[in-house]
């Protein structure tokens, strides 16, 4: 009677866990090396257990053969990374290409061009677009004529604000001005009198005389001769 099917999962018994690993770990082992004997090949076998210890076999040198791995690899995907990235960029260019052309083709057909290959919805399409732009761009038109008139608004009730405190200043400048000029004309200040003029000293002479307008009218008095100074009448 042959044994039954191994049900491959994990074994929940701690003890029996181990005992499979010690046996299946040295059976890999050994079939490691008998791999490496039996067709020259160069094996590199690295095993940790659940406790983390290592358990290692190579045919040769550990760390060139870790080397040669290394050096396989990165140069796999130095290789494979251009190729994918370049046909990657090829399959975008494409598409944006396309793209482009459907832009062209459609602005030619908004401005009225290239119409004689469409077909009669995709005329009705482009007719239905260009009503809707014309109604957006009335619509935008309105709004910046209301914005610039609401502006000018504004700013007629700044000018009309800064007239009216203008004309107020204005106004108290000229309440002011009769006061200024009294106090710039001598005529017209309250008690002023007009004086006679002051005798002045003539030095060396010893005698007080008037100026000489004041004098000259005193000796010119009608039917008087030889007048007497008037320090020793």
């Amino acid at each position: 009677m042959g044994r039954g099917k191994v049900v491959l999962e994990r074994i929940e018994n701690k003890i029996s866990r181990q005992v499979t690993f010690s046996k299946r770990r040295n059976g890999l082992l050994k079939k490691a090396y008998e791999l490496s004997l039996l067709c020259d090949a160069e094996v590199a076998l690295i095993i940790f257990s659940s406790h983390g210890k290592l358990f290692e076999f190579s045919s040769i040198d550990m760390n060139s053969i870790l080397q040669r791995y290394r050096q396989c690899c990165y140069s796999t995907q130095d290789t494979n990374i251009p190729e994918e990235g370049s046909h990657n960029l090829y399959q975008e260019v494409s598409r944006l290409r396309a793209k482009c052309e459907t832009l062209q083709r459609s602005q030619r057909n908004f401005l009225g061009e290239d119409l004689e290959p469409l077909a009669f919805k995709e005329l009705e399409k482009i007719e239905k677009q260009l009503d809707k732009t014309l109604s957006q761009a009335r619509q935008r038109k309105t709004q910046l004529l209301f914005d610039k008139m609401e502006e000018l608004r504004l700013k007629e009730q700044e000018l009309e604000e800064e007239n009216k405190q203008l004309k107020t200043k204005l106004e108290e400048v000229v309440l002011r001005l009769p006061a200024i000029q009294g106090v710039g004309d001598p005529s017209k200040a309250d008690g002023y009198k007009h004086s006679e003029p002051l005798p002045t000293l003539q030095m060396g002479h010893h005698q007080f005389v008037y100026q000489e307008q004041a004098f000259d009218a005193r000796t010119n008095i009608p039917g008087k001769s030889n007048p007497t100074p008037r320090w020793l009448s």
